[in-house]
């Protein structure tokens, strides 16, 4: 007959082996959703507020490839990622035109502005329209950090400065090749001009001795799009994970919750889901 106290551990023992032998890990269990999206929904903060809600309710864990627009299409396009969240039009209809997504939705939209140290040497705040202020800072020779990542700030600057006229070049003008957080502390450390999207340079301003100096063209307005990536035959599974987060996101809800996110007391994004969502490619 056994010992009392050794029966004891011995039921402890097999106890222990049943739980543990029965229950899944929920980290080898759960499902992964990947998406790619810019630097400027992580920098702002944005993915750390919303995110949550999904995984949450999806029971599944989102893994976000934070990098510029042409690299997560790029992600996309050879099937790296599952959804792309993304804001350069010009570069999405063509995702879209090479059979990469399977839909592409309107989420949301912010704009771009011109940031600079409060001495403003090229006079931006005074400039009579952006393609003056662009052409102020070219002739002051005036320090100026692009992002120089193919992000679609980087699409938009280039843009800008060719309207400009401008082919911005020389020691004045610097290329970060980082995300846009990292390129907003270089041009406050230079006390350089600088092309941000709002909700960055908000959710960043405490941390850069910056100001915003031009706003409110709308030529600097900046939308976001969300496309679900087309996968193989066989990869079923994640296609309906990635179109439930699109649906999710596009959802009154989440929407709302787009809406609320302020920093400063200023919203930093503007929702602008469609009403009914869009037909997908064949």
């Amino acid at each position: 007959m056994l010992h009392p106290m050794v029966a004891y551990l011995l039921r402890l023992a097999v106890a222990a082996f049943v739980i543990l032998g029965t229950v899944p890990s929920t980290s080898s269990a759960q499902t992964h959703l990947r998406l790619g999206t810019t630097t400027s929904t992580q920098d702002s903060g944005l993915l750390e507020y919303l995110l949550p809600g999904f995984e949450h309710e999806c029971g599944c864990r989102v893994d976000v490839i934070a990098v510029g627009t042409g690299e997560a299409l790029r992600l996309g396009a050879n099937g790296d990622v599952d959804v792309v969240l993304v804001h350069d039009p010009d570069k999405e209809e063509a995702f879209m035109r090479d059979g990469h997504g399977l839909t592409r939705s309107p989420v949301m939209s912010n704009d771009f502005v011109i940031a600079g140290p409060h001495s403003d040497p090229a006079g931006v705040r005074t400039a009579q329209g952006l393609e003056a202020a662009l052409r102020a800072i070219a002739d002051k020779s005036a320090p100026f950090v692009s992002r120089g990542d193919e992000s679609g700030t980087h699409a938009k600057e280039r843009k800008l400065w060719a309207a400009a006229g401008i082919k911005p070049q020389g020691s004045w003008y610097r290329e970060s090749g980082q995300g846009m957080g990292a390129t907003l502390q270089m041009a406050g450390q230079m006390q350089g001009y600088v092309l941000s999207d709002r909700g960055t340079f908000l959710a960043m301003r405490e941390r850069v001795e910056l100001e915003i100096l031009l706003q409110g063209d709308p030529r600097l307005l900046n939308p976001y799009s969300v496309m679900p990536v087309r996968v193989e035959k066989g990869a079923s599974a994640q296609r309906e994970l990635a179109e439930s987060f699109v649906a999710w996101l596009l959802s009154a809800p989440v929407q709302k919750r787009i809406g609320e996110y302020v920093k400063d007391g200023q919203a930093l994004f503007k929702p602008n889901a469609p009403a009914t969502p869009p037909p997908k490619t064949p």
